[in-house]
């Protein structure tokens, strides 16, 4: 495969288990925050992961980073089985860690305030072996004019800088050992709309220069529109519906996807859906439904939701589209 096509992040049906106690009488329940997840993501291609706080967006990121290990299934990362280079080689496992990376939703909480920001930029390449202190200096600044900023910041500490700022410093430190994958954790939701688009088109501009793949986790569907290549919706620790972006946004298939879509603001009164306000609250991820997960609040299901778990399989309406619905799939 050629590098714009091969696939860089692969997870093959990611479960993650929770032990959580109960009390000294009872015993421990499980948790299942990931329940079987699989997708590929390219070189140079953005997939977002949407839903509602629960979801298993934010362990999903756990797993992908590396922070965590799986329950169950498999996580490559150019091809290598994480959990086998971890139980091998320690040269390995650098390596793949090197080739995933993160930012994190809080700019103020990701960088550490005794440290300016050039040191906080030269730090992975001095932990990762690059001992060149005149090398390090020279990739931090040039990574430092990369994302818009200038010379004179590389000796100021994070307090000296907004939101805005301080998130592009975070971009910056996270290319810096030029990962295969980025994994972008609300990256922008704690900025002020003014700056999101900034940001964004920060992130459109990098990716373009240097061919990183993006996970984009995120529960604003606005910003997933603008930068993703493709979308899957999460539901208590299940993908319900995965695609391209232009077929989710023009035709969702899953309820709880044309949910989620109707509550989205927007300027357009041709795009304006009519809202679905779904009933009851988000099941406990302690006692999950039987069959589809969903159909607690599901305003089409039918007493065969009750009972059969639904796969993702192709939509009836659009072959782009694999959406986990009995009724909606072929």
């Amino acid at each position: 495969m050629s590098a714009a096509t091969a696939h860089v992040l692969q997870a093959e049906d990611l479960t993650r288990d929770y032990a959580v106690r109960r009390g000294p009488f009872r015993a421990p329940a499980t948790v299942h925050a990931l329940a079987g997840v699989s997708f590929t993501l390219a070189a140079g291609r953005t997939l977002a992961v949407v839903g509602e706080s629960g979801c298993g967006k934010s362990t999903l990121a756990r797993l992908l980073t590396m922070v965590e290990p799986p329950s169950g299934g498999r996580l490559l990362v150019d091809g290598i089985d994480v959990a086998d280079a971890t139980l091998r080689d320690a040269a390995q496992r650098r390596q793949l860690r090197r080739a995933v990376q993160i930012v994190f939703q809080n700019p103020y909480g990701s960088l550490n305030p005794r440290q300016t920001v050039g040191a906080a930029l030269m730090e992975p390449l001095l932990v990762n072996g690059e001992r060149d202190a005149g090398k390090r200096e020279d990739a931090a600044r040039a990574m430092l004019r990369r994302v818009g900023l200038r010379d004179e910041h590389f000796t100021r500490y994070p307090h000296m800088f907004s939101g805005g700022q301080r998130q592009r410093i975070a971009i910056a430190r996270a290319l810096m050992l030029q990962p295969r994958v980025l994994v972008l954790d609300e990256p922008v939701s704690a900025l002020d709309v003014s700056i999101r688009a900034q940001v964004l088109n920060l992130l459109v501009e990098l990716q373009q220069a240097f061919g990183v793949a993006y996970v984009f986790i995120s529960h604003d569907l606005g910003v997933v529109r603008h930068v993703a290549d493709e979308v899957a919706v999460m539901y208590l620790g299940r993908i319900v519906e995965q695609g391209t972006r232009d077929a989710l946004f023009g035709d969702p298939q899953h309820p709880y996807t044309q949910a989620l879509l109707s509550a989205t603001p927007t300027v357009d009164a041709a795009a304006r859906r009519q809202r679905i306000l779904l009933r009851g609250e988000l099941p406990s991820p302690l006692a999950p439904p039987s069959g589809c997960a969903f159909h607690t609040r599901c305003p089409i299901a039918i007493e065969r939701c009750r009972g059969e778990l639904p796969l993702l399989a192709p939509a009836l309406s659009d072959p782009a589209l694999r959406v986990a619905c009995l009724l909606r799939q072929r």
